[in-house]
């Protein structure tokens, strides 16, 4: 028999070495590399001499109308999840630290209560009390945690509170109590007996998915764990625990202010393209019934360097505030800042405003801010953002109900967006009087006044 092979492996980031080493060369920790062992003879592969068939499963045999989903009553939240939690799914909620991950799963709990008339604790078959909803967390006492719910209002009738850390712990409680949910707050907080290293490092947050994930299934409880972000915003820890879960959303927002906006990057039940806008309220997260009329009630497009645009998420259409400033510049190189906005996307639109537009801006600084806190991706609103830096350098104010949507390319023409239509029907339904569009065809039969146009040039801020 082949003698076992020594390795040593980081018992942080699980990087393994032939030799041992004081300092990890992959994530930089001293002191955690310890030697392990492996057995370097290959097993042997046992074929199969009989297959059972009934293992195979006719697609046209299963039935669509069992898929069980539970649904909160808040629209904003249920079309994230795609019509509703679904049994025995896992969900990774991710956001900055303060931005209301932990308000949010205690709204989604408060609902499945039913509010103000929750329902009663079932029993087992032994008369004794088992939870309906289950909430575990590894970062605050239970203490601290009354006090958010005292002041979201939310007093628990079916809900229980577990202290607990370690992964077969918690897999134990959920095999046994079986919940009608179970929220774990949070991932980096939870390891595993199997795994013998810190918590929160790249092999603790696999193996506790992984296990999450199997309990999940076995028992169709629907888990909700909640993860910390890294600095570029993408949930911290490996890119396989995202891959392992069945639906990814990130709450955004500026924790300055009051809005919150849910977006899905993955979803085995239903879309990613839509969103969900919240606002944080001293009693909870409460649903916006119309982003749109929030966002621009404090419009100030009456000022140069304000412009209305038009984005689209999903089936959505949300109307928001472009606001540009343009100073000279006080150093040798100008610079360019954004909020919201693709920054190399406005270094491209200066240089067309350079170049097609005729407008020196070598020598100015540019501020864009996106009003509201929402970060835009779509190019629709290319041309609203060079139309506001346009207004902002000529110190020109830009009609007021004016909204202007458009991609702008390289050659300064106005390129076609989609869904022109929809985004036409919402900026009429807000009262505002006239559009800017790129030169399309239009079916339908406006009452507000349309303006077409091919070219960055052709456009006048008067």
């Amino acid at each position: 028999m082949t003698s076992p092979k020594k390795i040593f492996t980081c018992t942080k980031c699980d990087a393994q070495f032939p030799k041992w080493a004081g300092r990890c060369l992959g994530c930089g920790a001293w002191g955690t590399v310890e030697e392990s062992k492996v057995n370097s003879q290959k097993s042997k592969v046992v074929e199969s001499q009989t297959f059972d068939e009934k293992k195979l499963v006719d697609f046209n045999q299963i039935s669509s109308e069992n898929f069980q989903r539970t649904k909160l009553g808040l629209n904003e939240i249920d079309q994230i999840f795609g019509g509703g939690i679904v049994q025995g799914s896992i969900t990774l909620i991710g956001g900055e630290p303060g931005i209301g991950k932990s308000t949010l799963v205690l709204q989604i709990l408060k609902q499945l209560e039913g509010g103000e008339t929750p329902p009663e604790p079932h029993l087992d078959k032994l008369g004794g009390f088992r939870a309906s909803l289950l909430y575990i967390s590894g970062e605050e006492s239970a203490q601290q945690i009354k006090l958010r719910m005292d002041r979201l209002k939310y007093k628990a009738n079916t809900l229980r509170f577990l202290a607990e850390t370690n992964v077969e712990q918690i897999c134990a409680a959920i095999r046994e109590l079986k919940p009608k949910i179970a929220i774990i707050d949070s991932i980096q907080t939870i390891y595993s007996s199997d795994v013998e290293s810190e918590a929160g490092n790249v092999g603790q947050i696999r193996a506790c998915t992984v296990k999450l994930l199997e309990v999940a299934k076995t028992t169709n409880t629907p888990v909700i764990i909640t993860g910390h972000v890294t600095k570029d915003g993408s949930v911290a820890g490996p890119k396989t625990l995202e891959h392992l879960v069945d639906v990814v959303i990130y709450l955004e927002g500026d924790k300055f202010h009051g809005y919150r906006i849910l977006r899905s990057s993955k979803n085995r039940f239903g879309s990613t393209n839509e969103i969900g806008v919240l606002e944080m309220t001293a009693e909870g997260l409460i649903e916006v019934k119309d982003p749109t009329k929030a966002f621009l009630s404090s419009s100030s497009q009456d000022i140069p360097g304000s412009v209305i645009s038009c984005f689209m998420e999903g089936t959505r259409a949300f109307l928001v505030e472009v606001q540009a400033l343009v100073t000279p510049t006080v150093f040798g190189f100008p610079q360019r800042k954004t909020s919201g906005y693709d920054l190399n996307r406005l270094q491209m639109i200066a240089a067309v405003l350079f170049k097609r537009a005729g407008l020196n801006l070598g020598n100015q600084d540019i501020h864009l801010n996106i009003v509201g806190g929402f970060k835009v991706t779509e190019p629709a609103i290319d041309l609203a953002v060079a139309m506001a830096i346009m207004s902002a350098l000529k110190n020109v104010a830009i009609a007021k109900n004016t909204i202007i949507i458009g991609e702008l390319g390289l050659g300064g023409e106005v390129r076609v967006v989609s869904n022109i239509e929809k985004r036409i029907m919402e900026a009429e339904k807000l009262g505002f009087e006239k559009v800017i569009i790129p030169d399309v065809k239009i079916n339908k039969t406006f009452k507000i006044q349309i303006q077409k146009a091919k070219s960055i040039t052709e456009l006048k801020l008067n």
